[in-house]
């Protein structure tokens, strides 16, 4: 079927393809060397917990079979050397179908992680991989054209991923509306990167001239992914360069990643197609027939993104072959942080010497200047941004990390920039303590040199201990 396949995409399916395994790559890479201390069989929210109380059909996952810590490095870092041969290439050199079932086996791996991950996988963007990860198995190698439905599928994920998000703007903070969001968004953003704090600074204008582009790029931009060309290949290149934007002004995991992996899809670049023999029936069977079941499911996400009670970041059903996606319904206007101390003392007094533990991406030492950890995914350090939002958002993990600190659990302290307590001298309490974070003036940046101000709010967890050392003062 000459319809079927679309000979001018040859490039963009490679460059897709190339990037999609990029992506998996730093995603397997982020479960492979965080997963014992967060939900490791000693982890803050272990899956052996999970699994025993989670039925299969509710989580898919590899480890509801079978669960060690072995058998989940096994297959994270599996992910990643199959990431990587897809990455090289290893796809172009293999039979359609071993191409398509190659390209299954980083989706399934993934799925399974995700299945479990409970909290820490709590992210929209997970499910965005893995709904695009999905298609990918579609999408063929150099034995077939690109066919026309899995673009098609692709640019409905992209329209979904943008139009969906600029509702939910929209709709919800008054900010949005205002036009006056990134007042504060930069400053109070879950993880700033290294020119946040410029950003913030930038002229109150320009800010509102931000929020306005950002609507129309999410808002009416998206409609033009399905126009002809060359205004289609506009739109998308368009959406990378203000997912460009985004990514020098803050670190969103691999959100902006996957978002301009999506829109390379729908790229239309100048090349000569070689000839390649007509799509198998089988293989046009099974991609028609995934599609339809595709359209079919869609009909959820779509309810939702016109529904006035629109909700982000949603799976629809447990395999996350359709979601709902946004970010930032609402934009905090005071940044709070959650300080983590520790003490040697037998007696925690205030007056004791109280020693701070540095985070890698969150903001601590106001003299410490933010760095840039996206695409990579710091989920403790996400996490720990939420629990400064609301106590209830850690309530199922923070007195864990508490735990881990005091007994100096080699695999949470990794998870750190630095412990203030030699490995052999764990503290004998551990206090948290809220402080309210902004970002200092120009003037205040060249005298003190430091890139935040913070003052004390209150109480977060009393001086704690763990309970046997409690016995046996």
């Amino acid at each position: 079927m000459d319809w079927f396949v679309a000979p001018d995409y040859w490039t963009s399916r490679l460059v897709f393809q190339r990037a999609l395994a990029g992506v998996y790559l730093v995603a397997f890479l982020t479960a492979a060397l965080q997963f014992r201390a967060l939900m490791g069989e000693r982890g803050m929210l272990p899956v052996p917990r999970f699994v025993a109380q989670v039925r299969f059909r509710a989580a898919p996952s590899l480890f509801q079979l079978h669960y060690s810590d072995r058998f989940f490095a096994g297959c994270a870092w599996s992910g990643c050397a199959v990431s990587a041969a897809l990455l090289a290439g290893v796809d172009s050199l293999v039979p359609l179908w071993a191409a398509m079932l190659l390209w299954l086996v980083p989706w399934a791996l993934y799925l399974s992680i995700v299945n479990v991950g409970q909290t820490w996988y709590s992210f929209g963007w997970e499910s965005l991989l893995l709904e695009v990860g999905f298609l990918a198995v579609l999408l063929g190698n150099d034995e077939v054209a690109p066919p026309v439905v899995v673009l098609f599928l692709l640019r409905w994920i992209l329209f979904r991923v943008e139009f969906g998000a600029g509702l939910i703007k929209m709709r919800g903070d008054a900010c949005w509306r205002k036009l006056t969001c990134l007042d504060h968004h930069h400053e109070t953003q879950p993880m700033p990167g290294p020119l946040s704090w410029f950003f913030h600074h930038l002229p109150k204008p320009l800010h509102r001239v931000e929020v306005a582009a950002n609507h129309f790029t999410q808002l009416v931009v998206p409609l033009l992914l399905f126009t002809p060309q060359p205004v289609a290949t506009a739109a998308a290149a368009l959406m990378i360069v203000t997912q460009l934007w985004l990514v020098l002004s803050g670190n969103f995991s691999w959100l902006n990643w996957i978002t301009i992996v999506l829109a390379l899809s729908a790229l239309a670049f100048p090349s000569d197609p070689p000839s390649v023999p007509d799509a198998p029936l089988w293989y046009e069977v099974v991609v028609l027939a995934v599609a339809a079941l595709l359209l079919f499911l869609s009909y959820r996400p779509v309810a939702n993104m016109v529904s006035r009670r629109q909700v982000m970041n949603r799976s629809f059903d447990p395999l996350h072959l359709v979601n709902t996606y946004g970010a930032f319904g609402s934009v905090s206007r005071i940044r709070y942080e959650v300080v983590v101390e520790g003490t040697a003392d037998d007696v925690p007094r205030e007056d004791s010497d109280w020693r701070e533990y540095e985070f890698k991406g969150k903001p601590g030492d106001p003299r410490r200047w933010p760095r840039q950890f996206a695409p990579y995914h710091l989920r403790l350090d996400w996490l720990m941004w939420f629990a400064a939002l609301s106590p209830a958002y850690a309530g199922p993990w923070f007195g864990a990390l508490v735990e881990r600190l005091l007994e100096n659990d080699r695999d949470t302290l990794r998870l750190l920039r630095r412990s203030p307590f030699p490995p052999d001298a764990p503290p004998r309490h551990i206090r948290a303590r809220l402080f309210r974070y902004r970002y200092t003036t120009w003037r205040e940046l060249r005298e003190t040199g430091a890139c935040w101000e913070r003052t004390y709010v209150r109480e977060y967890l009393p001086p704690t201990r763990l309970a046997g050392m409690a016995q046996k003062s």
